[in-house]
């Protein structure tokens, strides 16, 4: 309990300094948040969802907080060139964990559209906010969601009104900058309600390599009705980042919801989705891939519910490994007993490109209805020596062909992405990531 002892005592000493930056509503959650942290703590190293993730020693080092608000010294808009050119979406920027204002660059949204602070969301919608948040991320679930709930000081919001159809897609940018290590608390709400639409796009880049970074980031989504999301969150960190993220979906009747997440460069990266179809004919796509080497390890751990009849969720992951990477999954299906007429895939799939590098992989499915369609599955291997000997034998040479077969692993994932912008870039920059000439953050310049 060493770890968690040095944040109870900072806890307790600091939270005044917390609840003076952060508004009324925000610190209304904090006190629950302790009291299940003194309970349960962090999640234990080898227990059964953590058996590739050792949280305790992660969190145990003396990081530095930013406890007085003070901002980065940086204009993103002026160091950050987009890793996704032609997107035409509405850009906002956290840096470090505080989104940066700039009144003469909001984006241009509906009125009746928040796009924006934490904070500011409480103070203007506070109904909504006491409807939404911390309502997926409750203090009782895992010790990584308590800890956040007790220290974020600000997060960002997107809250989409009934029927709304937001024709950009948002686009918001997290700039990690400092000169000495850092723990960095990020919190996300996003409320989509009945009928409206948005895509969200989610970009991590490191600017400084040198310092060690801790991110600690709570994604909380709300889908209404009949409503249409789409999530995607791209990686490229530094090799001295660790990045611990837990994002809660919550999807009503009818819903249509895609999630993907794309790793091309990291340090240690820790992922947990949890999707929950609770309203008839909702519709959810899970997808992943991670590109590692060296000595980067990547866990992803999933799980989806089907809590009611008639619902279908897709999900598909895939690895490539090199050098010493370790890759992990761990993803589960859980189908309900009132769940009848459920459709659920899983499928994950792996290349290793040394005996060196590993991968550990555990697909379940847990069915307690009678009438379903349900399937799941996983590989792990490497690259088809056949075909490499055919396209070796018409002139291509071994390097190159390599690399083709590897980009040709990848596209199904990438072809899942409903942003054709982001789709087409993609394809560029995992080219680039193979060929080793992405090996640390594109976008600060």
């Amino acid at each position: 309990m060493q770890a968690e002892q040095q944040y109870i005592e900072f806890f307790t000493a600091q939270k005044q300094a917390l609840n003076k930056i952060s508004s009324e509503l925000v610190n209304s959650r904090r006190n629950k948040a302790f009291e299940m942290f003194q309970k349960n703590g962090f999640p234990v190293f080898n227990s059964e969802n953590y058996q590739h993730t050792d949280i305790p020693t992660f969190m145990s080092p003396d990081y530095g907080f930013n406890f007085s608000g003070l901002k980065a010294e940086i204009d993103p808009y002026k160091v950050f060139k987009c890793n996704v050119p032609n997107l035409s979406s509405n850009v906002h920027f956290i840096v470090n964990d505080r989104l940066y204002k700039s009144e003469e660059r909001e984006p241009m949204l509906p009125g009746n559209v928040f796009s924006g602070s934490l904070n500011d969301f409480a103070k203007s919608f506070p109904e909504i906010f006491e409807k939404y948040y911390g309502k997926l991320a409750t203090p009782d679930r895992t010790g990584i969601e308590s800890f956040n709930t007790m220290f974020v000081q600000d997060g960002y919001v997107l809250y989409i009104p009934e029927n709304v159809i937001l024709e950009k897609p948002v686009q918001v940018t997290n700039i990690i900058r400092g000169n000495v290590d850092s723990l960095i608390t990020r919190r996300f709400l996003i409320i989509v309600e009945e009928g409206a639409q948005a895509k969200v796009l989610v970009c991590d880049h490191t600017a400084d390599e040198t310092p060690k970074f801790l991110i600690n980031q709570v994604t909380e989504i709300f889908i209404g009705e009949k409503a249409v999301f789409d999530f995607y969150e791209l990686e490229e960190s530094s090799d001295n980042t660790i990045r611990l993220t837990s994002c809660i979906v919550s999807q009503k009747a009818s819903s249509n919801v895609m999630v993907n997440n794309i790793t091309l460069c990291n340090g240690f990266t820790r992922n947990d989705y949890n999707i929950f179809l609770e309203g008839e004919n909702a519709e959810t796509h899970l997808y992943g891939l991670a590109i590692s080497d060296k000595t980067r390890k990547i866990d992803n751990n999933t799980n989806i519910e089907h809590r009611v009849p008639h619902c279908r969720s897709n999900e598909l992951f895939k690895y490539i490994l090199d050098d010493q990477a370790i890759g992990s999954f761990s993803g589960r299906i859980i189908v309900a007993k009132d769940a009848q007429k459920t459709q659920a895939y899983q499928d994950n799939r792996n290349l290793c490109g040394s005996r060196e590098c590993r991968m550990f992989s555990k697909p379940q499915l847990e069915i307690d209805a009678d009438d379903v369609k349900c399937s799941h599955g996983m590989t792990i291997g490497q690259l088809d020596e056949a075909a490499l000997f055919y396209m070796r034998s018409r002139g291509i040479k071994e390097e190159e062909a390599r690399l083709l077969l590897k980009f040709a692993f990848t596209n199904d994932v990438i072809e899942g992405i409903r942003l054709q912008t982001l789709r087409e870039r993609l394809k560029m920059l995992v080219e680039k990531r193979f060929r080793g000439e992405l090996v640390k953050c594109r976008g600060c310049i």
